[in-house]
């Protein structure tokens, strides 16, 4: 009995696959590996770090795939021109959102702009960004918050002048003060050099919400949600938003609170200068729209992806430049040569220093902040690299494979600034999206300016201030960590040497 059951399951298993093979044959569907299992599909495929395991997938069937994560339909694609064809033709297409957990729960039930679907709302919230929190008179207006939070981490740092310093807490507890001026007007953590319990804290918000932000089984698995695997998870979910909630409304009600008393005492209105400001401003005049929430859900997408995003990219960077002290001593002299030994460099000379910014790309190209781009999915049928794609198709593009392709990039694997020297090689040369740290199309990422003014603000400092070496002997691990963000599985620690520099800077 037991044998024939298993013999009919059998059958019936390959007759499926043999009619969803020529089904697929005859839509003109990509290619898609096989096996795929009932109800898996091809989630059995998947290790971590995806970004890798998808590569090594596209490498042995193709740029460009059908896969199906359980019952959701997945279009990989691992190729620049592919790449193209999504963001420019069929960038409207392409412009939607999956329906995932962390969009329902962190994206405030799709209304923050990272998960909003293409339409009336998400264009507001996006020309909200473009135009008034990252528009170029704004950030302009806010670059001493930027010069004045470099000095402070420069004066950490001479403190802790040849001594072991965990270089990604610094930097995280750096990066969080800006956004946090920026977005509140004021800083978040002192300059003890002990981390404080709040920054603890704040790094796990930020390090959960990247964890739950990426898609989930119950996302892929809709019987789960009748399991209690379900509701840990959504618990996990509710709990998170209840802290990130109450961060951003209490800035919320100080602002309030000093509006109201400066307004009390016949005193002139504020000057909008910070984000939660100019929030509030539109929120007076349109109360139904600019909902609290609303405010939260934007200042949580600048607080997540500004903080996170940068400080890994920084830390790569200063890894990377540890490992290769040629090319650090290059960049120091560069910065001598421009800057000069008796001034601190400037946001206004990141623009006349080109191997350092040539550091920076190569970094992204190597450890892009987002090895797997926000995933989009299509909202109509369309076609790409000749196939057929269907209407609700997911679509994953895989940066991190394109920019290490040896068939695109000489030396892939190698640390190489020089590379980006010629301005084609950033800009592609004709192979299509090469180089995508920052996404394309309309759904690209907003923060472009800030992330490199900051980083090479940043960088620059560090470079011009300090000598740096390694704490031992070894390399600097280069391990990847898990995460949406491809963060360093080991946090990067080294010693610093104030150089002469630092007397006229102090």
């Amino acid at each position: 009995m037991v044998t024939t059951l298993l013999f009919f399951l059998f059958f019936f298993y390959t007759l499926h696959l043999v009619i969803h093979h020529l089904l697929c044959k005859i839509q003109n569907r990509p290619p898609s590996p096989f096996p795929a299992l009932p109800f898996l599909g091809h989630l059995h495929l998947l290790k971590p770090p995806l970004h890798r395991t998808l590569a090594k997938i596209s490498h042995k069937y193709g740029p460009i795939l059908l896969l199906r994560f359980g019952s959701r339909p997945v279009l990989l694609i691992s190729s620049p021109s592919a790449a193209l064809q999504c963001f420019s033709q069929n960038d409207i297409v392409f412009a939607n959102r999956p329906r995932l957990l962390a969009g329902k729960h962190l994206g405030y039930d799709f209304s923050a702009v990272v998960w909003a679907s293409y339409g009336d709302h998400w264009r507001n919230l996006r020309r909200l960004l473009s135009l008034h929190l990252l528009s170029s008179a704004n950030l302009q207006s806010l670059s001493s918050v930027r010069a004045d939070e470099v000095h402070s981490l420069i004066l950490r740092l001479c403190k802790n002048s040849n001594q072991v310093v965990n270089v990604r807490t610094l930097l995280f507890e750096f990066m969080l003060n800006v956004m946090m001026r920026m977005i509140g007007g004021k800083r978040y953590f002192d300059d003890n050099t002990t981390p404080s319990e709040e920054s603890l804290n704040f790094q796990e918000i930020i390090a959960e919400t990247f964890k739950l932000a990426t898609a989930n089984l119950m996302d892929y698995l809709p019987i789960l949600k009748w399991t209690g695997i379900s509701r840990k998870i959504e618990k996990r979910y509710i709990n998170l938003r209840k802290k990130r909630d109450k961060l951003v409304q209490n800035l919320i009600e100080e602002h309030r609170k000093e509006k109201q008393q400066a307004m009390s005492n016949n005193k002139s209105p504020l000057k909008k200068t910070t984000m939660i400001e100019v929030m509030l401003s539109l929120q007076e005049s349109d109360p139904d729209y600019y909902t609290d929430e609303i405010i939260i859900g934007q200042m949580m997408v600048m607080l997540s992806a500004g903080t996170d995003t940068s400080v890994g990219t920084m830390e790569w960077a200063m890894s990377l430049l540890l490992n290769h002290p040629d090319v650090l001593g290059k960049a120091q002299e560069e910065i001598d040569e421009i800057v000069g030994k008796k001034r601190h460099i400037e946001e206004s000379d990141l623009e006349k220093i080109p191997y350092l910014q040539c550091v920076i790309k190569e970094t992204m190209r190597m450890y892009p902040a987002g090895p797997l781009l926000v995933p989009h999915e299509s909202s109509a049928d369309c076609t790409v690299g000749g196939y057929h794609i269907p209407r609700g198709t997911m679509l994953m593009v895989n940066a991190w494979a394109i920019h290490n392709d040896a068939g695109l990039w000489e030396e892939a694997a190698v640390f190489k600034p020089e590379r980006f020297l010629a301005a084609a090689a950033a800009e592609g040369d004709g192979t299509g999206l090469k180089y995508m740290v920052f996404g394309a199309g309309r759904r690209g990422c907003p923060g472009e300016g800030l992330a490199m003014k900051v980083v090479g603000l940043v960088l620059g400092s560090l470079i011009q201030c300090f000598e740096w070496e390694r704490i031992g002997e070894e390399m600097v691990d280069m391990g990847e960590g898990t995460g949406l963000s491809m963060p360093k599985a080991c946090p990067l620690q080294a010693k610093c040497s104030p150089r002469p520099i630092l007397h006229y800077v102090m």
